[in-house]
């Protein structure tokens, strides 16, 4: 299974003025530096913690039906499914029914129940084509403040710091931030 970002999010759950706020800077020239900032600190947190912090739009690829009838998905958490697609040997690909395919509401990983009949695939490699929007949500109010505060202070940590010599824990997060993400980490597929 194979997931692929289609849409980023539209807005980062910190926004650049609660940065500079935070930093108590008044001046705009590094406006773009933090910013940049902000965004790779959001991909970290998301890393680190296995969820998806504002809405975006994702593509998971199948190269067959499970067995079981579920398929437990990698993004975390789901909102919705947005269109199912299958390729068969030649041609164009063929729209799964809405019906066909459900969202289960509860578990972590979320999972998608296959509860009507689908199409065969017909090839055997990347022949299913899962459309959904997965994230807290649209908003920053949607994201869990713990989050969000360990998305603001790796951000302001790096931009504060920039320059120093990198030393080989510089890929791992600071135990303060690495505490506010700890409830939110899911377990890996």
């Amino acid at each position: 299974m194979t997931p692929l970002a289609l849409t980023p999010p539209a807005i980062e759950p910190v926004s650049l003025s609660e940065a500079k706020d935070f930093l108590r800077i008044l001046a705009d020239d590094e406006d773009e530096l933090l910013g940049t900032l902000l965004t790779a600190a959001r991909l970290m947190i998301e890393a680190a913690s296995g969820r998806l912090l504002i809405e975006q739009s994702w593509r998971v690829v199948l190269d067959a039906w499970p067995q079981g009838g579920e398929i437990r998905l990698p993004l975390s958490p789901v909102r919705s499914l947005t269109a199912a697609r299958v390729h068969p040997p030649a041609g164009a690909a063929e729209l799964v029914a809405p019906s066909s395919l459900t969202l289960v509401e509860g578990p972590d990983p979320p999972l998608i129940g296959v509860s009507g009949p689908v199409p065969a695939p017909g090839r055997a490699r990347s022949a299913i084509e899962i459309d959904l929007v997965a994230g807290f949500g649209a908003t920053r109010d949607t994201v869990p403040a713990p989050l969000r505060q360990a998305v603001l202070r790796l951000a302001c940590r790096w931009f504060e710091h920039r320059g120093d010599v990198v030393s080989r824990d510089a890929m791992r997060l600071p135990a303060e931030i690495a505490a506010l993400v700890a409830p939110f980490r899911r377990v890996r597929l």
